[in-house]
């Protein structure tokens, strides 16, 4: 695996990332802070996640954390948070910065393009969570768990998209409480809930995803870039509209010639050969 330094104060890489056979996998790596997001790795990390959208062949991202925790959210003694500011300039210096630096990562996540698996090894909180949820599909440990202390510890509220995932995966009565209260949500429960695909042993864990992963990478492209924007469109339109987006799309997916070669492979008795073309 190769490392990219994202300016961590003490020189060492803030992130991993190694790509074999298709699959980028993206470690966040200040293990000593739990995986805090700092103002200089969220740059990195939206910077890196654009090249690597760009480049045809990834196919599939894993994130995760290194040590003990997958991401605890922003640092809090980061600048970007502004603690020995005035109120006022506090709040400037939020609406100037947001939409540059937490909220563009989550937007580079949920747009990324190709499917996004997320590993989660430990403790996902507040933004970490949100990350986690980010993925299309979450596996976590068993000892991990999730938390939005936001308004319960911080008073603020859940940012990063935490409220719009939660809201839509978890319910209204789940999600009001999970985030007025602040509690833990451990692992098993999130997967029961369906915020998360599976809860598995921890000593799984990295098989688990890298399996999911490596049939990911082996889909066709094309197919899985369009299906996620296919399926949270369904939440938002009525059955007329939707139809007319499944027809829309599969027209436009059955002239690729990865659907020609699905139809030969299913002939032929073999797995098909995806090119994304």
């Amino acid at each position: 695996m190769s490392s990219s330094n994202s300016g961590a104060p003490d020189g060492s890489s803030s992130f991993l990332l190694g790509v074999e056979d298709g699959v980028a996998r993206l470690v966040l790596n200040r293990p000593s802070v739990l995986n805090a997001l700092s103002s200089e790795l969220i740059a990195s990390l939206c910077s890196t996640l654009e090249v690597l959208a760009a480049d045809d062949s990834v196919r599939v991202l894993i994130l995760t954390g290194a040590g003990r925790a997958f991401c605890v959210g922003a640092d809090l003694r980061d600048p970007m948070m502004a603690v020995d500011l005035p109120a006022q300039q506090r709040g400037a210096r939020f609406l100037a910065t947001a939409d540059n630096s937490i909220h563009a990562l989550a937007r580079r996540l949920h747009h990324f393009g190709k499917p996004v698996v997320a590993a989660v090894n430990g403790p996902a909180v507040g933004g970490g969570a949100a990350l986690a949820f980010g993925a299309h599909i979450a596996v976590a440990a068993r000892s991990a768990y999730f938390q939005q202390p936001f308004s319960a510890q911080l008073g603020l509220v859940p940012d990063m998209g935490a409220s719009w995932y939660l809201m839509r995966r978890a319910g209204p009565a789940r999600a009001m409480a999970l985030t007025l209260l602040g509690e833990r949500l451990d692992a098993e429960t999130a997967a029961q809930w369906g915020l998360i695909w599976q809860c598995v042993d921890d000593d799984a864990l990295q098989e688990t995803v890298g399996s999911i992963a490596r049939r990911l990478a082996a889909s066709a492209p094309r197919a899985m870039k369009a299906l996620p924007h296919v399926m949270w469109r369904a939440l938002v339109q009525d059955l007329d509209a939707q139809l007319d987006l499944e027809r829309d799309t599969q027209a436009e997916l059955v002239q690729t010639e990865d659907f020609i070669e699905a139809v030969t492979a299913f002939k032929e008795k073999r797995p098909p050969r995806f090119t994304g073309r």
